[in-house]
């Protein structure tokens, strides 16, 4: 699997990087980007074999909130069978590694967790990725993530887990700090099989009845602002663990993107100052992406099939961000000196965090020119 492969002619600086579930977690942590949820029920089989959408790079197939309780037990046979489906094209090399994105579940609880995991054999372990664990608290982390290292061992394949943190012992003020220790604690123990730590803004923002607007970001949202500020404080402490963005809920009804007037200058200016680009809700979504990179969120949850090259464009590295990043990780002297536009101060050891993460995402989603390249990422027609 590679990123932005449904725009062939788009001319890198420095390519995106090929990966699978078998890259080496330190790359592959930064490679999922838009993860696309959908429903357990759904069968995507014949989707990911006719490679109608290169541009879907993870998904997860979700058990809990979009599937109804009582078609839970079928959307369990129904991921096994696409499961067996896609891992005997890989057999028979009608399929390959190149051609299939990260596939997740996300299970319901901690017994649906072991009823589907009993279904599983080695052949559909071989095209599963990971686990996501809705409410993932203090409670249940030790269960789910001694539970997923078994499977691990079991199969002698590897299994990641992909905490989603949404529960309300962390919502709450009182209770929050306390709670994200005593996950931090428990994920530490099993770090090597761990992928993403995710966040379930809409559930947070469900404890205080509120919601956030097309117009304005979930940041605008004080509340689930300072929810995500701890948990990128706990989490994010010298990139110990990759953080993903939470999920935009807006879309157009049509799949078609109607461009306005493409700006011609850096689109991340456009968006801040709220110049209209596309729509309201793919702006919308855009100007959430820009504040995830500057919070430190990398890639994010996706809904809607017409969000995945969006977020994932958002992730590639401008040549400037790249060449500075090179050289403070170049340095291991130390010291301070001119970044590469002769436009800023990079101080090696305080921007040494910064680098990695820059150095990292270039790697997944590719080097660009400048922000203007965006558009033409965005869009083959606009190249």
């Amino acid at each position: 699997m590679r990123h932005h492969k449904y725009n062939p002619g788009f001319e890198f600086i420095s390519k995106p990087e090929d990966f699978s579930k078998y890259t080496d977690r330190e790359l592959l942590q930064y490679c999922l980007g838009a993860t696309m949820y959908m429903p357990g029920t759904k069968d995507f089989s014949e989707k990911i074999l006719s490679r109608d959408m290169p541009e879907l790079t993870s998904m997860v197939f979700c058990f809990e909130d979009a599937c109804p309780e009582e078609l839970v037990e079928a959307a369990e046979e129904n991921v096994v069978r696409v499961l067996g489906i896609l891992s005997d094209a890989l057999d028979s090399g009608s399929l390959t590694y190149d051609d299939l994105p990260l596939i997740f579940c996300r299970i319901r609880n901690q017994e649906q967790f072991i009823r589907f995991s009993q279904k599983l054999e080695k052949k559909h372990v071989k095209v599963l990725a990971g686990i996501n664990f809705p409410k993932f608290n203090s409670h249940n982390a030790s269960v789910y993530m001694f539970y997923l290292k078994q499977l691990n061992e079991k199969f002698g394949e590897i299994i990641y887990g992909m905490p989603i943190i949404e529960d309300p012992e962390v919502a709450f003020k009182e209770t929050r700090l306390t709670e994200l220790l005593s996950i931090r604690e428990i994920l530490d123990e099993y770090k090597d099989i761990v992928l993403q730590v995710r966040v379930g803004a809409t559930d947070f923002s469900s404890c205080f009845g509120v919601r956030r607007g097309v117009d304005y970001s979930i940041y605008d949202i004080m509340t689930v602002r300072e929810i995500l500020t701890d948990i990128i404080n706990i989490f994010g402490r010298n990139n110990d663990y990759v953080i993903s963005g939470p999920v935009w809920e807006y879309f157009r009804v049509s799949k078609q993107m109607q461009f306005q007037n493409i700006p011609s200058h850096a689109i991340e200016d456009c968006l801040l100052k709220r110049i209209p680009i596309f729509n309201m809700e793919i702006d919308g979504l855009l100007r959430e992406v820009v504040l995830d990179k500057a919070n430190g969120f990398v890639g994010r949850t996706v809904i809607h099939p017409t969000h995945i090259k969006y977020v994932n464009a958002m992730q590639a590295v401008t040549r400037e961000e790249y060449l500075d990043a090179v050289n403070i990780l170049g340095n291991d002297k130390g010291g301070v000196f001119k970044g590469e536009s002769g436009n800023k101060m990079n101080e090696v050891k305080p921007h040494r965090n910064w680098a990695t993460k820059i150095y990292m995402r270039s790697r997944a989603y590719g080097v660009i020119e400048n922000e203007k390249s965006f558009i033409s990422l965005f869009s083959p027609d606009t190249q």
